[in-house]
């Protein structure tokens, strides 16, 4: 089916059970549906640059987000039988050992980066200074007041893109403010009413009984105002580096329409092998639906999905009897039926055909 792939996106996302969850996946751990209670698999999704599904991988739910990336990036290869591609994916992914396992499969990366957590980040990356260049997308005017900004730091041999949201910036920092004024409200009532909160927790310092709001930290803390930093292996130009990485968002897409439009929630399946035929046919599912996407904007036409389920559903074909025939009688097409059929090459029977 593919020949060439340039670019592959890749992100996690978890599935819950309302049940055991099988023999192996169901495993409690982080979950990104705000379910800690109940047992969950991780599902992971590649798609390619035209937002178009490749596969899906799964794992039990106490997996980390960090172990999955290379056996993808080796299953891709293998599956499609290519050698060269560029994987895009979140900072849940990246460690050192993953950086330097792609760099040993010669695989060129985009992969977020944590800035807090990461020293060399942290301290060196994000104070090195430099001359911000302006990133304007395709079909965006020049204009635009607040542009994403980029540029690029090489420190201790790997290159880092920082990247800075001026409107989210502002954004930051008046939220900082108003927790801070909150703050100086809620320190009247004593420390302890601030410890279990952690938006309070890391702008304060705490002496046994007292608190105070620590500038430092308050200072500390805005220096990630709109940012976030990529660490990358190729040789893209930083704001085509910046762009692609923003294209993330496709593989949310994908798991939003996983979840909700195909309901693959909830899952009530025993054994793993159900359990995975049961995601599967979802994932299949979905590409059949974004190839249905595909086709319809290459017709020029523009049809909400739950159009297309509505008007598909109500064409019905019957069967009457009259004497020794027997006919087929299809329901009047109305809606979008016949954009549909059309976009997909298939012809409408006719209204009334004879079978015997």
């Amino acid at each position: 089916m593919f020949t060439h792939l340039d670019l592959v996106f890749f992100d996690t996302t978890s599935i819950y059970f309302e049940g055991q969850g099988g023999d192996t996946l169901g495993q409690k751990g982080y979950s990104k549906d705000h379910r800690p209670d109940l047992n969950q698999m991780i599902v992971g999704a590649v798609i390619d640059d035209n937002g178009r599904p490749l596969c899906c991988e799964m794992w039990p739910g106490n997996t980390a987000d960090v172990t999955t990336l290379i056996p993808v990036v080796d299953k891709v290869r293998q599956r499609f039988g290519i050698g060269g591609f560029c994987i895009v994916a979140d900072r849940g992914m990246i460690s050192a050992e993953t950086t330097t396992e792609l760099g040993e499969r010669r695989i060129p990366y985009i992969l977020g980066a944590r800035m807090r957590r990461v020293k060399d980040i942290n301290i060196d990356v994000l104070s090195r200074a430099g001359r911000y260049t302006e990133v304007y997308p395709e079909g965006v005017p020049k204009k635009d007041p607040s542009p994403l900004k980029v540029k690029q730091v090489y420190h201790n041999g790997q290159r880092y893109i920082v990247c800075l949201n001026t409107r989210q910036a502002r954004k930051d920092a008046q939220d900082r403010e108003a927790i801070i004024a909150s703050l100086n409200e809620q320190i009247k009532k004593g420390a302890r009413s601030l410890v279990g909160n952690k938006g309070y927790r890391k702008y304060l310092t705490i002496d046994k009984n007292s608190a105070h709001i620590d500038q430092v930290k308050v200072h500390d803390e805005s220096r990630f105002d709109g940012k976030w930093v990529l660490q990358t292996n190729t040789d893209l130009p930083a704001e085509q580096v910046a762009l692609k990485y923003k294209e993330l968002w496709q593989v949310e897409r994908v798991f939003r329409d996983v979840k909700s439009l195909l309901e693959t929630r909830p899952v009530y399946h025993q054994c793993d092998t159900t359990i995975r035929g049961h995601v599967f046919c979802s994932f299949l599912a979905l590409i059949l639906r974004k190839e249905l996407d595909r086709r319809l904007n290459h017709a020029g036409f523009v049809v909400e999905w739950v159009d297309i389920r509505q008007d598909l559903k109500a064409l019905q074909e019957v069967q009457i009897e009259e004497g020794d025939q027997r006919f087929a009688i299809r329901t009047e097409c109305k809606g979008n039926c016949g954009k549909i059929f059309q976009a997909v090459g298939v012809a409408l029977p006719p209204t009334i055909r004879t079978l015997s």
